[in-house]
């Protein structure tokens, strides 16, 4: 008779699971209070920086903690704050947190670089933002799962937040509860987003109005909503006819074309560019090996007046002229290469013979300070404290995306169904003539080509302005991205 006080132990497959532990809802969100001088007179606003959970209902678990921070003009007892429009703002990547703009362009402090953008000497600082647009409307800088402080619960997770819908699912729900506590309903709302931000704002504005939320406004910076515009791959001649207009401005502030065209205005230039690559360039194109010799000679040789390069060159490259071939190849002789997200920008490579740049100066150029810059200010200034890496662009976050729509993303369409589900949005889409990530004929041409309404054609406006992807770097371009929106907003709420 075996001893009752030794019971035999279940086989490992029959032991108990232990209970797995749910995730704890984040810490409350950490409120601080400031002022700041716009226009010659003082403003107080609360800076509230936090996280919010976002919830499978069914399971009753939190799948991920999203990063805002958000800024609230202070207002007089009794003022209703659903009296002041709100922004929702974000950037791209698909794997950028909102750094860029919240510290660049729309927040109460920016990076203080040089004033055509360049980086500074380190240390870095951080200046009062005479440009933001805190006096204009209340902002919350939204970092999606995967950039930021922004994570999901388990690893495993990352794949339902890492893909165009399921960006707009948990976005979007970000937005619905921002609206529920902080009581934000009755807002004038708009959405704010630059490069992949603007696929993302024409979704949610699609996507959100399903759910009972309407905009007021979309503004729209460096914008790519068809991606069959930028991709350059074998049977898509698209983005050589749409980048030759931004090689030529990049040819023309480096002085590398003729005389005749260096002297002349530099929108005059584009504008004749533009209107020679969208006929006969894009016939051209078109024809391939049909193309006969002489009318191929003739294309050669306006491509060779319209880019700086040699004809020979262009000879070789079959009349197509590859984004980051044209960055390596314009400065060449000088050992030079420009900037994709700012052609203006020039770098340094190892060696001047290779096919490609080593790296994109423009963007070396702002992460060190807009890094440094918002871990100190976050940790200090707003009092938030983690000791989590910011990811101001995290490449495993594009690494991992899933392009759920197929070759070519494409957001337009859920933007013309916005416009014609909610005919009083407006949007405002501004683009750079040195932008060679998302160029501005790229952006004319989707627009041009999503079948708006004419009823409502009106309601999409654009602007201009002479520096690149971040064309608020700037600083003459941050002060008309202010004015611009300005007049925007007021518009877009008066009406």
């Amino acid at each position: 008779m075996p001893d009752e006080a030794q019971t035999p132990t279940p086989p490992a497959s029959e032991t108990p699971k232990e209970t797995e532990k749910k995730p704890a809802p984040p810490p409350p969100p950490v409120e601080t209070h400031h002022t700041l001088r716009v226009d010659g007179r003082a403003v107080s606003y609360t800076a509230t920086a936090g996280l919010l959970p976002l919830k499978n209902e069914e399971k009753d678990e939190i799948e991920a903690t999203v990063f805002f921070v958000a800024y609230t003009l202070d207002r007089p007892e009794g003022t209703p704050a659903s009296e002041r429009p709100l922004i929702f703002v974000f950037n791209g990547g698909p794997g950028s947190a909102s750094v860029w703009l919240h510290l660049g362009a729309l927040g109460p402090r920016r990076v203080r670089m040089q004033d055509e953008g360049w980086m500074p000497a380190p240390p870095y600082r951080l200046v009062e933002n005479a440009h933001t647009w805190l006096d204009l409307a209340d902002l919350v800088f939204i970092d999606p799962v995967g950039t930021g402080f922004s994570r999901a619960a388990k690893p495993e997770l990352n794949q339902q937040f890492w893909s165009l819908q399921g960006d707009l699912d948990s976005v979007g729900e970000v937005i619905r509860l921002y609206l529920t506590r902080y009581g934000r309903w009755a807002s004038p709302l708009f959405l704010a987003g630059e490069s992949y931000g603007t696929t993302r704002a024409a979704g949610l504005a699609g996507h959100l109005i399903d759910h009972g939320i309407a905009f007021n406004g979309l503004i729209l910076i460096s914008t790519t909503l068809n991606f069959q515009t930028l991709e350059f791959e074998q049977g898509n001649d698209l983005p050589y006819v749409l980048f030759l207009p931004t090689y030529t401005a990049t040819a023309w502030y480096h002085k590398r074309l003729a005389d005749d065209l260096q002297a002349r205005p530099l929108g005059e230039v584009l504008a004749e560019v533009a209107a020679w690559a969208e006929t006969d360039y894009t016939v051209a194109l078109a024809q391939g090996d049909r193309l006969p010799a002489e009318a191929r000679q003739a294309v050669i040789d306006r491509l060779a007046r319209y880019t700086g390069l040699e004809p020979r060159y262009i000879d070789g490259t079959g009349l197509r002229i590859q984004i980051h071939r044209f960055c390596k190849e314009l400065l060449r002789d000088e050992k030079r290469t420009v900037g994709r997200l700012d052609s203006r920008f020039k770098g340094m490579d190892a060696l001047a013979v290779t096919e490609m740049p080593d790296f994109d100066p423009s963007m070396t150029a702002i992460t060190p300070p807009y890094t440094a810059m918002l871990n100190d200010y976050v940790r200090g200034a707003l009092g938030y404290e983690t000791d989590l890496e910011y990811h101001t662009l995290s490449f495993k976050v594009n690494a991992g995306w899933t392009w759920d729509q197929g070759k070519y993303a494409d957001t337009s369409e859920a933007l013309r169904k916005a416009l014609a589900r909610n005919p009083f949005m407006k949007v405002f889409v501004g683009m750079g003539f040195y932008d060679l990530a998302t160029p501005y004929l790229a952006t004319l041409y989707t627009l041009s080509h999503m079948n708006i309404d004419p009823e409502v054609r009106a309601s999409v406006q654009t602007a201009e302005y002479e520096a690149g992807h971040m064309f608020y770097l700037d600083v003459p371009s941050l002060a008309k991205l202010k004015a611009d929106v300005a007049a925007f907003i007021a518009g877009a709420v008066g009406e």
